[in-house]
């Protein structure tokens, strides 16, 4: 069992039941999964960087990305109904919680004059997104073979039904929230 996945169990369990009152253990709010998605627009002229941004993605989370595929047609951006121009992961139990522990302990405070992640983007259902502008805060990114700095979006979707429940849950596991 990962150590965010104990410290879940053990701590932040008890202070959220005391925190809002909860009568049953099921009440709780937890982490569902966290969707880890990377636009790569620039894959209409050269799909091979598509492939770097797939393989970099699977470096970070330990599982293969699917690509994701236009929805529409726009004619300005050159672009076609069904071409590739992403990929996304989504990470859910074992796998979700070391990518979190990963991403709060090592990753996040390795980015240039960090003062901590937002706390207004809650999605008011109690869902958390955030984006990061370089892949290369994570640790397993090698910065000699990076050709191009590319950002990423997280998700962390909960079950909590209020964005105050969804903080309290971020906080306890050690999210970092700017003071």
């Amino acid at each position: 069992m990962s150590r965010l996945n104990q410290k879940y169990k053990d701590a932040v369990i008890p202070n959220l039941m005391k925190k809002f009152n909860y009568k049953s253990v099921m009440e709780v709010p937890a982490i569902e999964k966290v969707v880890i998605n990377m636009g790569v627009g620039d894959a209409i002229g050269n799909p091979k960087l598509l492939e770097e941004a797939v393989a970099e993605l699977q470096q970070i989370t330990g599982q293969k990305p699917v690509v994701t595929k236009a929805k529409k047609s726009i004619a300005n951006f050159k672009l076609r109904e069904g071409m590739a121009i992403g990929c996304k992961v989504t990470l859910r139990k074992e796998k979700m919680y070391d990518f979190l522990d990963k991403l709060m302990n090592i990753s996040l405070p390795r980015v240039r004059d960090f003062r901590g992640v937002s706390a207004t983007s809650f999605d008011g259902r109690g869902n958390y997104t955030m984006g990061i502008k370089e892949q290369l805060i994570f640790p397993e990114i090698n910065y000699d073979k990076v050709n191009k700095v590319r950002g990423m979006d997280i998700i962390i979707v909960t079950s909590a039904n209020t964005n105050e429940e969804a903080k309290a849950l971020l906080e306890e596991l050690g999210m970092p929230f700017k003071k």
